[in-house]
């Protein structure tokens, strides 16, 4: 098992935590977009509380350990990586659950380029675990508005996890789809298995990040999953109880990078083969 102290290590050296490439200002703009309630930045979530920008500089410093200094406006911004190993105990810890349940899960992101190998190594221990993984809604178009307008997405799946892909772009060993913050994929995936014949299964737990953790939280799903310091939504939706656990983390390194934190949290969870 790859030791704390190592892995500490490991997410300082590879820039995960510490002194990280999210800048300073691409975090404060999402923070002054949430608190204004932009849907680009809230990304399923529907707040129940004030947020602003004061509020989330402070949730943000106790949850990630960025500054809690409003005059910090420029630079790189930090992650405390002693922060990120509580997150990702707590991560295993609700693995560890579903698993011992075995019960079906939903394993979704917005990030393939640099996620994808991550949840599909939790996707295959947990099917190996006896957990459904679900696939439901493969194929579904999904309308998301981008920077460039009103684009159409397939929702697709690798190995157990979706995500979604622009039409006619290629599959396994090509583009490994699009990059989105969108909550609209999972929505989508969570209507067609709640209407599938018999009313499911529907997941136990959804691990994803950006739109996929905050759109199934939102919806009363229990969820978990990574999220940089620019990604306010996902904390904002752990302090108010819709999203498990927010591990932070950078999440827009290498994908290599990701693989001894797949190892560590499996290790922690019993769910190494």
């Amino acid at each position: 098992m790859l030791m704390r102290g190592a892995l500490r290590g490991h997410l300082l050296g590879a820039r995960l935590a510490g002194v990280v490439a999210t800048s300073r200002e691409a975090s404060l703009r999402s923070y002054r977009l949430f608190a204004a309630r932009d849907p680009r930045v809230l990304i399923g979530v529907d707040p129940e509380g004030e947020w602003g920008q004061r509020e989330l500089l402070a949730l943000m410093a106790r949850k990630c350990g960025v500054s809690a200094d409003p005059r910090d406006t420029a630079g790189q911004d930090v992650i405390d990586p002693d922060r990120t190993l509580a997150a990702l105990d707590a991560f295993a810890v609700r693995l560890a659950a579903v698993a011992e349940r075995r019960a079906p899960v939903l394993l979704g992101t917005g990030h393939p380029h640099r996620l994808l190998g991550f949840y599909v190594a939790l996707a295959e221990a947990l099917s190996a675990a006896g957990c459904s993984v679900l696939t439901p809604a493969q194929g579904r178009s999904v309308d998301i508005t981008t920077r460039f307008g009103l684009r159409t997405y397939n929702l697709d799946y690798v190995r157990g996890v979706a995500l979604v892909r622009e039409p006619g772009a290629g599959h396994a060993g090509g583009e490994p789809g699009a990059h989105t913050h969108s909550p609209l994929p999972v929505r989508t995936a969570l209507a067609a298995a709640a209407a599938a014949e018999g009313g499911g299964p529907l997941p136990e737990l959804v691990i994803g990040d950006h739109g996929w953790a905050c759109g199934a939280g939102q919806l009363g799903f229990e969820a978990i999953g990574p999220a940089d310091t620019d990604d306010p939504a996902l904390f904002v939706g752990e302090a108010e109880g819709l999203v498990s656990v927010a591990v932070p983390l950078d999440d827009a390194v290498r994908p290599e990078y990701y693989r001894p934190l797949t190892r560590y949290v499996l290790n922690r969870a019993c769910l190494s083969r």
